[in-house]
Parts: C-alpha cells; sequence; structure tokens
C-alpha cells in the first residue's frame, strides 16, 4: 500500500485504468483542498513571452520543428523583450516567463545581457527560462545573470517513447542530465509530459507520475497532446482533456508544493479547460506578453489560443473568470513552496490513495 503521497508504478497503473467519474471528482476536491491548504486561493500568473520560433531541433509532434518549411519564423530582439516586460510590469505582473525553440542566436552572451538586464531593470521580478537544452555551464552562466527558474520539459520518462517523439541525434539521457545540472545549480525546476502524445499508453503515463513523485519538481507543466498540421504526427488524435485534469489532481496529491499551470492546451483543447484545471488542483496561468504580431506565429499545435484571456492584456477579464469560481488572481512572483524539512511526513497528508479511492467508491455506492 502507498502513502504520503506515493503510489508504486503497478498501482498508478490500477489508478489510470480503474478510475471512475466519481473518483475523477473525488480526487479532484482532495486536489484543491491542499493547492488551498499551501497557497490559499491565489492563483499565479506569470507573464510570457514567446522569444523565438526557430528551432535547431526537429521533434516530431512540434509545428516550429526545423522541417517545417511552412512556418513563418521570427526572433524578437532584446529590446522587444524589455518592452515586452515594461508593458507586463506595468500590468502588474512580477514573474516573467521567457519561452522559445533552441534558437542557435540566443548564446551565453546574448541571453546573459537581456536576463541581467530584465534583472537589474526589475530587481523584484522572478525570471524563468524555457529554452531547451543547453550546457551545464550555460545553465550556470544564466543563474549567475540572474535567472531564477527554468522550464524543461521531460516529455516523457520512458527511453524507448522518447526515442520515437524525437530525432536520433536527442536522447532520453541528455534531457534527464540538463534536468539534474538545473537542480544542481539551485534553478527552481520544472518538468512536465503531454498527455496522449502518440506511443503513449498507460505504463508510460505510470512511468512519468513516479519520476514526477521522485524528482518532485518546483513546477510542472502537464497538457494534451494537440497535432499540428505540418508534423509527422498530424493526423494523430489529440490527448484528452478529462486524463489532463485528472492528472493534474494526481500531480499536486504526490507534489503538494508545486506550481502546477493550467495549461494553453488545455484552454485549446476545451472551452472551460482553465477552469477545469484550477479545479483540479492547478494554481498557475500564463497569459501571453508577446507582441501580437508574433503570437499565431508561435504555433506549437494547431488551434493554439492568444487573444482574449490567453493575453496579458485581459488580466482584469482573466481576474473576473478566476472570481467566478471562487480564486483570486495574485501577480506577485509566487515562489515555490520548499519542502525543506519534510513536511509531507509531518503533516500526514494522505496516508494511502489508494484507500482513500476505495473509500470515494464506498460513499457514491451508498
Amino acid at each position: 500500500m502507498a502513502r504520503e503521497g506515493r503510489l508504486e508504478k503497478e498501482e498508478y497503473i490500477c489508478l489510470l485504468t480503474e478510475h471512475t467519474p466519481e473518483d475523477t471528482t473525488f480526487l479532484a476536491d482532495l486536489a484543491k483542498k491542499q493547492t488551498q491548504k499551501i497557497y490559499g486561493n491565489h492563483i499565479y500568473v506569470r507573464g510570457l513571452m514567446e522569444v523565438s520560433n526557430i528551432c535547431k531541433n526537429d521533434c516530431l509532434y512540434c509545428g516550429i520543428r526545423k522541417s517545417n518549411t511552412k512556418c513563418s519564423r521570427y526572433r524578437l530582439t532584446k529590446q522587444d523583450i524589455l518592452s515586452c516586460a515594461t508593458e507586463g510590469y506595468d500590468l502588474g505582473f512580477r514573474t516573467f516567463v521567457l519561452q522559445g525553440g533552441e534558437d542557435g542566436f540566443f548564446t551565453d552572451d546574448v541571453l546573459c545581457d537581456i536576463v541581467y538586464s530584465l534583472k537589474m531593470k526589475y530587481p523584484e521580478c522572478a525570471i524563468t527560462l524555457s529554452l531547451g537544452e543547453r550546457s551545464k555551464e550555460s545553465y550556470k552562466a544564466l543563474r549567475q545573470a540572474g535567472a531564477d527558474r527554468y522550464l524543461l520539459r521531460h516529455e516523457t520518462a520512458t527511453p524507448a517513447h522518447y526515442s520515437k517523439l524525437h530525432p536520433p541525434e536527442m536522447s532520453w539521457e541528455k534531457r534527464m542530465e540538463c534536468l539534474e545540472d538545473l537542480r544542481a545549480l539551485g534553478y527552481a525546476v520544472g518538468c512536465g509530459f503531454m498527455v496522449g502524445s502518440p506511443f503513449q499508453g498507460i505504463e508510460e503515463i505510470a512511468t512519468d507520475l513516479k519520476f514526477i513523485e521522485q524528482f518532485q519538481p518546483d513546477m510542472c507543466g502537464i497538457g494534451p497532446f494537440i497535432p499540428h498540421k505540418d508534423t509527422p504526427f498530424a493526423g494523430c488524435p489529440a490527448g484528452s482533456g478529462e486524463m489532463t485534469c485528472f492528472l493534474l489532481s494526481v500531480i499536486r496529491l504526490i507534489c503538494p508544493y508545486v506550481l502546477l499551470p493550467a495549461t494553453t492546451a488545455l484552454a485549446s483543447l476545451q472551452g472551460n479547460g482553465r477552469e477545469r484545471g484550477i479545479l483540479s488542483g492547478a494554481n498557475v496561468i500564463m497569459p501571453n506578453l508577446s507582441p501580437q504580431a508574433v503570437r499565431k506565429k508561435y504555433m506549437l499545435y494547431d488551434n493554439k489560443l492568444s487573444q482574449d484571456t490567453e493575453s496579458a492584456q485581459h488580466l482584469q477579464d482573466l481576474k473576473a473568470q478566476m472570481a467566478a469560481i471562487g480564486y483570486e488572481i495574485v501577480t506577485d512572483r509566487g515562489d515555490p513552496k520548499r519542502n525543506e524539512n519534510n513536511e509531507r511526513k509531518e503533516e500526514k497528508r494522505h496516508d494511502n490513495l489508494l484507500s482513500k479511492i476505495h473509500e470515494s467508491r464506498r460513499i457514491y455506492q451508498s
């Protein structure tokens, strides 16, 4: 039996294959309570800047992959990025996320200068980077320049699955090495995966959950796979919003302190996806601060939302949307809450996830 928010891989498989709608509701309620216990009813917003859709990689699922000749490429300048940050700061944002493809233009010198300039101009703001695989020396230089957090989705914790989603020159081992390097350098580290990606089965998802449970990321970004028409996976079905929300609840229970976004992909797949994600245990939203002219060019998958409440300029609308389900948008940096004193054991949060699942069935059937 699993204790303190931990399950064996076989138990994760059982949970994924046998859960009922009632179990889903029960776990979402547990996850929501756990989130509120630690973070209250606060939903943290991050100002997202998509700095480049130029990428050296050829990941089979990605709309900005190197081989997509139909992609209209762009790259933001340092001044573009600083201007976006100024607008975001004036709107109240205190965390900026720089996301982009693995664009060789952004050398350590170029990127460190940008990060340092942002930090000098807005010293109270957190800087999060999501720019793919780099060397440990590069990560160290960026950390010294002022970067606080780094999001590098692991995509899958199963090496054979990783090889089916990426070109031969990319390796699962390198991705894991990067995550360990980031942690060793003192970053707040984020990982994550796509739900329903091609060749993914229940066993792969269970392996991902076990990896997340053991790695204990500070941030975790999961969202449904959505195909892009100009990739080899164009004809593959999209992932499930329902399964994504269920997994958000599970991740909240096994990583109670994690900063967990309700992703744009979830909102793109389902009109109320953002709200459902929050009600399942998510507590982060990342509205877009990128210049309007480039937002539709950063198209990782088809029909990606970039306007309305996905836009940072609609922050008031987003606040109203969250207030309608009982939550409050906060624009402060919302640092990850560290679990330094093994508070998981001291609080004895959930003695056994499976026993609670069984109890939920008993309640609903009585």
